[in-house]
């Protein structure tokens, strides 16, 4: 295993027991490229080929104030398979808010829970006082990766195979992009929308295959709106307007305080991929709010009518009360707690005939941060494989594979003290069936101070890890994550 190190770079963050600055989400500033990992555990299987990209938060300078664990810098961690070798590579994006704090040495921008004025510099997104740190998302489109945040930055451009920033994308629109870009891979299609304090609060669009903004239309809302996530079908792009989003009177005091507010629907926006405003079908369902969809795909009922089915996770207290048991910590340790705000696996149908709306429960489990097989995006899938976490925290701690068919649930639990993060999977090289498949994920083992790159059988996860192998560091936890095929890297 030959380890090249990259050059130092600047950092005031001093250790701390901060929940989301230490044990599993303790930041690693340095940043390397490992040609070979050591196989710790079982042999990498040679019937996959491409590269998993993780982004993390991962803090470089001392807080101003508060600090978030959203407020992170971006950090890409790089596992590239290819004939059963796995080499590895982390670097930071160096965003225009980066290379700032770098050239100052401290850091400049306030964090989602300061009040307004705590930042030295103006900020960015459609929070507006934040810093663009593009660490939420991470996406592949056109051979380059997309890196970004989840308040509407810039679209950071990063070589994939060697974490090279290439700088922010040029086609990007005044008002960013939000965080979840989809792509098609079969017209090599990405589509995205963005959100503000400005009328008309949202826009969608599409970049081609070429890297160009090809569409780009208004979705206009009734006010100022919090979405997360999109979904798309193969002729339809589905966008979101839900009851949890900014107190009006607060905002006008330039506070960002979000509210659920009661008696407002769930409302969803199906627009044709490359439509305009008046094609915009409107559909209405029961009150939540959902940062993430697992797939959406177009079908057809039992009385022979057009449907789109959008599956994702339904939060029934999108608003919890705070873990007191966390003390000071308490109101953010509620906000990202997967079991505070009790999210589940949950299908939405938009009958396009009557305009109405159907809805049903598929799991009663917490879960989250769910993936599908790829090659099943946009057509009706059977598997859904979501990550556990631990109650009262943003840490995965296992996985539920959901079999939509039979309401089957097949489950792995991580050992005490060790996590895992978002898992994409991949398809075997032959496969013919859904579940012929592997997860691939980071665990961070808080008992041995370490982590590790594995592989577990998406067909039975119950047995655990096929494969494991030894990170040079122990990483930082984060957000999303995706991979790549090789044949869509043109390498």
């Amino acid at each position: 295993m030959q380890i090249t190190r990259e050059p130092a770079l600047k950092y005031t963050l001093e250790p701390s027991n901060h929940p989301y600055l230490s044990g599993a989400w303790t930041p690693v500033h340095e940043e390397v490229t490992v040609d070979q990992l050591e196989v710790i555990e079982g042999e990498v299987p040679t019937d996959i080929d491409g590269i998993y990209l993780r982004n993390t938060e991962n803090p470089v300078h001392q807080p101003l104030g508060r600090h978030h664990p959203f407020d992170g810098d971006a950090m890409v961690h790089q596992v590239d398979i290819r004939d059963g070798k796995v080499a590895y590579r982390n670097r930071f994006i160096r965003t225009h808010c980066f290379i700032e704090e770098q050239i100052a040495g401290q850091s400049l921008w306030g964090g989602l829970m300061d009040p307004p004025g705590t930042g030295k510099r103006p900020g960015f997104g459609a929070h507006g006082g934040l810093k663009d740190t593009g660490s939420t998302d991470i996406v592949v489109h056109a051979g380059v990766a997309y890196a970004t945040f989840y308040q509407c930055g810039e679209a950071w451009m990063l070589d994939p195979v060697t974490l090279e920033n290439l700088g922010k994308a040029p086609w990007g629109p005044i008002d960013g992009i939000s965080a979840h870009p989809k792509v098609d891979e079969a017209t090599g299609e990405m589509m995205f929308f963005n959100y503000s304090v400005h009328a008309p609060y949202m826009h969608y669009g599409v970049v081609d295959r070429a890297g160009r903004l090809a569409h780009y239309v208004p979705i206009p809302l009734p006010g100022p709106r919090l979405p997360h996530d999109m979904a798309i079908t193969k002729n339809w792009s589905i966008l979101n307007d839900m009851p949890l989003f900014w107190d009006e009177e607060a905002l006008k005091r330039d506070i960002h305080a979000a509210r659920l507010h009661e008696g407002l629907p769930s409302r969803f926006a199906l627009i044709p991929r490359h439509g305009q405003p008046e094609d915009i079908r409107w559909f209405e369902a029961e009150p939540t709010y959902v940062l993430h969809w697992t797939n959406a795909y177009e079908a057809r009922n039992e009385d022979g009518e057009d449907e789109v089915v959008l599956e994702g996770y339904h939060q029934s207290c999108p608003m919890p009360e705070p873990l007191q048991e966390h003390g000071r910590y308490a109101h953010m340790m509620a906000y990202v707690d997967e079991h505070s705000f009790q999210c589940r696996l949950h299908r939405w149908r938009f009958n396009l005939s009557t305009s109405e709306t159907s809805e049903e429960r598929l799991s009663d489990r917490i879960v989250e941060f769910g993936m599908i097989n790829p090659d099943y995006a946009m057509r009706r899938n059977r598997y859904t494989w979501s990550t556990t976490s631990k109650p009262g925290w943003f840490l995965f701690n296992g996985y539920c594979r959901h079999d939509s068919e039979t309401g089957e649930e097949q489950l792995y639990q991580l050992p005490e003290g060790v996590y895992a993060s978002e898992s994409p999977v991949v398809p075997k090289q032959g496969a013919t069936k859904e579940d012929q498949a592997y997860l691939v994920t980071f665990l961070i083992d808080e008992n041995k101070g370490t982590s590790e790159f594995a592989i577990l059988d998406a067909g039975d996860i119950a047995k655990g890890p096929i494969c494991r192998l030894a990170l040079p560091h122990k990483i930082s936890s984060g957000v999303h994550s995706t991979w790549v095929a090789r044949e869509m890297l043109g390498s």
